[in-house]
């Protein structure tokens, strides 16, 4: 290819976020430009997601303003809305070529045979019964910090408001040995952190011979050169296993956070779901968690306005939300999708009430995330330096371990590196401290 400036724009989860990083890897590869989204380019790229409607009318709404930001360039549209709702996209005025979740790695090939002004090239085809993992060819680049690898790609589950199986297909896991393989090259480039990543993480290994398990390759990773620190991007409670659990805590790399998708807090509700636990099951999962992981930050993800909650139901989520007292939650206002079974049950929930829930959620979070974040005020704690704040300013900040923001001054260069932090105070739930030797 010869060299061109290619902007790529992702939307959704952090395994899009992985795959984009690969994605401007192979580019770099070929020797083009990634240039900022906002500026001119003569390809633009656009990750899409599809969970819900508001992600399908944002991903519409990048590639309309990619088509007027030059309307020369090559418009490829790749993701889990196209991988959906191939058509749809194909219509709007301006798009080359439509990539869904399968064979993304040949993109770049792809996009050479697309030509401007021809009709749409799809590339976009059904999942198959024996389809593996798909290796991508480049390490991401997301800095000298942390970065994410992704182990496992595709979802059995079908909860009933979900489109995500449909989006990625079934379970398929990368080979351990191409996961050391890749997280020591990381590990070898600088990164400190790895963030293991995936649509069912933890059904990792299900579907390779052997049957590998999420716990075993926590425990080889933990092992490698140069890695300080291994996380998960997410867990569902019901994959947390003993020996899952024994793994984490004995790693002396893994980080005390953990993201565990609750969604509801009420029975019938989770039921409906298709969530495979109770309220109490889960409340009892939190505590054990807390026991075997001191200084756990734990977060989650709560659904406002699933048909059929009424104020009794969502009365038990907010009460176990309270109970659990997470560090952190991710609140979604539930919404339709087509093809989904939560899409055609009856009572659904009026929009303004769904909203008046997901604000109360989202006050009762930041109340939390101040609580946690305030019992770490006068301890001393470990930050992986992410970004300066600000051209000249000698302020640093970046996470800790159990995934709460922290900033500091410093007299030198820290981006990519952990510094010893005492925490001395809290402004808006960011730790504020300084170092120590």
């Amino acid at each position: 290819m010869t060299k061109k400036r290619v902007a790529i724009h992702t939307l959704g989860c952090k395994v899009n976020q992985y795959e984009s990083g690969v994605l401007a890897g192979l580019f770099r590869d070929r020797g083009c430009e990634i240039v900022d989204f906002a500026g001119a380019a003569d390809v633009y790229i656009i990750n899409t997601c599809t969970v819900t409607h508001l992600s399908d009318r944002k991903s519409r709404q990048l590639i309309r303003r990619a088509v007027r930001a030059n309307p020369d360039a090559l418009v490829a549209v790749s993701g889990c809305y196209a991988q959906t709702a191939p058509g749809e996209v194909m219509e709007i005025p301006g798009v080359d070529l439509v990539v869904g979740t399968r064979d993304r790695s040949k993109l770049v090939e792809l996009i050479e045979s697309a030509v401007k002004g021809r009709a749409p090239l799809c590339s976009v085809s059904e999942f198959k019964p024996g389809d593996e993992f798909e290796e991508w060819p480049a390490l991401p680049e997301h800095g000298r910090a942390r970065a994410f690898l992704k182990i496992q790609e595709g979802c059995a589950n079908f909860c009933t408001y979900c489109i995500v199986p449909y989006a990625r297909g079934p379970l398929r896991s990368r080979r351990p040995d191409s996961v050391i393989e890749e997280a020591g090259r990381l590990a070898g480039a600088g990164f400190k952190e790895l963030v293991l990543t995936g649509i069912h993480t933890g059904a990792y290994g299900k579907d390779l011979p052997g049957r590998p398990t999420l716990a075993g390759l926590i425990q080889q990773l933990s092992g490698i050169t140069g890695l300080l620190r291994l996380r998960l991007s997410s867990i569902e409670p019901n994959d947390i296993s003993a020996d899952l659990l024994r793994a984490m805590a004995g790693s002396p790399v893994f980080c005390r956070h953990l993201h565990v998708p609750l969604q509801s807090g009420d029975d019938e509700i989770l039921n409906k779901m298709g969530r495979r636990y109770t309220a109490e099951e889960f409340a009892r999962l939190a505590s054990v968690l807390r026991e075997n992981l001191p200084g756990l930050g734990l977060t989650t993800d709560v659904m406002a306005g699933f048909p059929g909650e009424d104020g009794e139901a969502f009365a038990n989520t907010r009460r176990l939300v309270e109970r659990i007292a997470f560090s952190g939650l991710h609140v979604f206002k539930f919404s339709p999708r087509r093809g989904t079974p939560a899409a055609d049950l009856p009572d659904q929930v009026d929009p303004k009430i769904k909203e008046r829930r997901s604000r109360q959620l989202l006050d009762l979070a930041e109340k939390m995330a101040a609580t946690f974040a305030s019992s770490l005020v006068g301890q001393t704690v470990d930050v992986l330096v992410e970004q300066r704040l600000g051209d000249g300013s000698d302020l640093y900040e970046g996470f800790t371990g159990n995934y709460v923001r922290a900033a500091f001054p410093a007299g030198e260069e820290l981006r990519g590196e952990i510094a010893r932090v005492q925490v001395d105070g809290l402004k808006e739930s960011i730790l504020q401290g300084r170092i120590i030797q």
